[in-house]
């Protein structure tokens, strides 16, 4: 790498916090339907943050987590009510971390790391203290302070911004293609953890790494 990477910047939900964990509650209150459920879940709740940006109606991740719940039930025929849609909600204050996770950020500590992430700050702070990650991090960013979601260039560059480092020495990590695209348009050195092994989106930028895992990370940035 020409430029030595200075910051580590994670996506959140799906990156370093698993998504679908809430899976099993989905499956405990409607069973045999948690996968379904979540699946769904977690499309609307994207699609809602794009449209809303848009359509510059912005609401924050909350608003749109909610609102993707309550849609995601009602297309597959699932009564949602009050206690069950508090106790969905409070599940993703309490989203499992992916199994490399904590080792993988213990092997980058050399360096600035940070979550950029669509999430809130009343839904990141909980979910990162309850994963015991708060004293691992450096910064944890919102676009809740900009009222526009990701790929939204202005969001990358809070980072740039909040950090103090170059552009060029930023390394973004997110296992959201679309995410890891906007991040390379931007111009960060861009990891995109296709643990799925889907194929790339096609929008005319590449990553500049694929990985599996982000066990793989250390040894790409040349941490020990």
């Amino acid at each position: 790498m020409s430029t030595p990477i200075k910051a580590l910047v994670f996506d959140a939900y799906g990156t370093l916090f698993d998504v679908h964990s809430v899976a099993r509650l989905c499956d405990e209150l409607w069973p045999g339907k948690g996968a379904a459920l979540s699946q769904l879940w977690r499309t609307k709740q994207l699609e809602y943050t794009w449209q809303r940006s848009l359509m510059q109606r912005y609401e924050d991740f909350s608003h749109v987590t909610r609102a993707g719940l309550r849609f995601a039930c009602k297309a597959l025929g699932l009564t949602l009510g009050r206690a069950a849609e508090a106790r969905l909600m409070d599940a993703y204050l309490h989203l499992a971390t992916y199994p490399e996770v904590a080792q993988a950020l213990k092997a980058l500590a050399s360096r600035k790391l940070a979550i950029l992430s669509n999430g809130a700050p009343a839904m990141l702070e909980p979910v990162v203290a309850n994963a015991g990650l708060a004293h691992t991090l450096d910064a944890v960013l919102s676009v809740d302070a900009l009222r526009v979601y990701k790929p939204d260039p202005r969001v990358y560059a809070l980072a740039v911004e909040k950090l103090g480092v170059p552009t060029g020495a930023i390394g973004f990590v997110s296992s959201n293609c679309w995410d890891a695209l906007g991040a390379k348009a931007f111009g960060f050195r861009v990891f995109w953890c296709n643990r799925a092994g889907a194929p790339v989106d096609e929008l005319g930028v590449l990553p500049d790494h694929e990985i599996r895992s982000l066990a793989e990370l250390p040894a790409l940035v040349g941490a020990s």
